[in-house]
């Protein structure tokens, strides 16, 4: 293992020579500079891995030899050598760089500290650059891993894809329209998973989903779904500019899906009109909401269809500790309509706002 090389700049003769035999004697490689200018040119010429730079020195003091030396791309670690005991020395000298100071005297000891100085400004100096080598290692592991998820987003965008064409075909098939409405209900509810995925693979984020995106494409895809020629369905996203984790906005997703189905399928009667989908944070916690101007929610309180896109909601719900409740739109109105709302806290890491 090659020495640690020590750059010694002292204008002073009388102590240049002892402290190149006592570091000498120490294991040190050390080389000796009369003056802050030649300090500085040999540190441009050569390579060291410390520094010590006395403080008085004629023309080119011992500060100004730190900042020139300090302006260099790869300046070694420094330790500020001053005969004089006034603090305001060092800390001057700390301010501008330098990483440690020792007080200049006669005898042993200050060989002796200034050896003692070195070996901890050359520990602390390898530990920074193993953390800063750490670091880099893990930005080119997370680089890696971002780009490993992206591929694994779009090819399961791709194969949900293929199994909405797998069942689309089959739907085709089939002469019975109840199975048909069974098989396209399972068609949109594999989409709303697969928007999720399109998101995370063309987004630089692949954790969080920008759920104002998300559910504005999830909307534009339920309107084209559940519109004919004959009678339009207009779905609105209204939703603040809020990222989810991929889990919570997959589950609301669901949520939103199987509300804006509902509301296409009863709330006009087969005429057409209009439904909302509202989402925004307060005080710890997410308020979703789908409304709609129609006939209102069911006497009783009972579900239309099958029931199974409530218990859809209640399975999604549960992980996240979300409250669903149902109401009225209007209170003044000859339809009332149906507002649904879903009211879940936040939790770290749910979202990546600040």
């Amino acid at each position: 293992m090659a020495p640690t090389r020590i750059l010694y700049i002292d204008d002073d003769e009388g102590i240049r020579r002892p402290v190149w035999r006592a570091l000498t004697r120490k294991g040190y490689e050390v080389s000796l500079a009369a003056s802050g200018a030649e300090g500085v040119a040999m540190v441009e010429a050569e390579s060291f891995d410390l520094c010590a730079v006395h403080h008085y020195m004629p023309g080119m003091d011992g500060l100004a030899t730190l900042e020139a030396l300090r302006a260099r791309p790869a300046c070694p670690p420094i330790v500020y050598v001053t005969g004089s005991e006034e603090s305001r020395i060092a800390v001057a000298a700390l301010k501008s760089g330098a990483d440690d100071y020792v007080v200049k005297s006669v005898g042993e000891d200050f060989f002796n500290l200034l050896a003692s100085s070195f070996e901890q400004v050359l520990e602390r100096a390898q530990l920074r650059l193993d953390r800063e080598r750490a670091e880099a290692d893990l930005r080119i592991s997370n680089a890696r891993l971002e780009a490993l998820l992206k591929e694994v987003n779009h090819r399961v965008a791709n194969n949900l894809q293929m199994v909405m064409s797998f069942i689309a075909l089959q739907a085709r098939m089939l002469t019975d329209a109840n199975a048909r409405d069974a098989l396209q209900q399972t068609q949109q509810r594999i989409s709303t998973i697969a928007h999720v995925n399109r998101r995370l693979y063309t987004s630089d984020d692949v954790e969080y989903v920008a759920m104002d995106e998300y559910l504005e494409g999830l909307a534009a895809d339920l309107a084209a779904t559940w519109s004919t020629e004959d009678c339009e369905r207009q779905v609105r996203a209204i939703v603040a500019p809020l990222k989810l984790a991929t889990d919570k906005a997959v589950a609301l997703g669901m949520i939103v899906n199987e509300w804006v189905s509902n509301a296409c399928k009863y709330a006009y009667d087969g005429g057409p009109g209009e439904v909302r989908i509202l989402l925004a944070a307060n005080d710890g916690h997410l308020e979703l909401v789908v409304e709609d101007d129609g006939n209102g929610w069911p006497e009783g309180g009972a579900a239309r269809g099958t029931g199974l896109g409530t218990k859809l909601i209640a399975a999604l719900a549960r992980p996240h500790r979300a409250e669903i409740r149902y109401g009225q739109t209007h209170a003044d109105r000859a339809r009332p309509g149906t507002r649904a709302i879903a009211t879940l806290p936040l939790k770290t890491g749910d979202t990546n706002e600040p």
